[in-house]
């Protein structure tokens, strides 16, 4: 598979993703701006656009909802609030959601998703891209 540009912190960077900037400077404020941003990696190849994204310690079945509307696909997660008042914890907890642009051709039926090892796959099917030309009559307003 071929990756594309990457939109996200790249292995190996010397700077890291600009979520990790933000969350550490202000991070009362996360919540407020609508919950955390779940990290993704894409990549295409001839025949499927794939999206996998980071959820460590979610139920699939329960926790993701994963939709497709108007050329968008949006993942939505949810992880409870599970550990003890005693210690420290670094674990985000509440509502994730990310939505990304599909590429020209995908399709809206067909699409998969697997959970495993924290990761969700999603797998959306490419077509030929549809290029429809529509001519608009132009009108005198004399």
């Amino acid at each position: 598979m071929n990756l594309l540009p990457a939109r996200t912190h790249r292995p190996g960077s010397l700077l890291p993703d600009i979520s990790d900037w933000w969350n550490a400077f202000t991070p009362g404020l996360a919540p407020m701006l609508g919950g955390h941003m779940l990290r993704v990696e894409e990549s295409v190849d001839a025949s499927h656009y794939v999206v996998r994204v980071e959820i460590p310690g979610i139920d699939p079945a329960k926790d993701v909802e994963v939709s497709v509307h108007g050329g968008l696909l949006t993942i939505k997660a949810e992880r409870s609030d599970t550990h003890e008042e005693q210690g420290r914890s670094e674990f985000s907890y509440g509502s994730f959601e990310r939505t990304v642009s599909l590429p020209e051709g995908a399709q809206d039926e067909g699409i998969d998703a697997t959970y495993a090892k924290g990761i969700l796959s999603v797998s959306v099917p490419l077509g030929e891209p549809k290029h429809k030309v529509t001519k608009v009559e132009v009108k005198s307003a004399d």
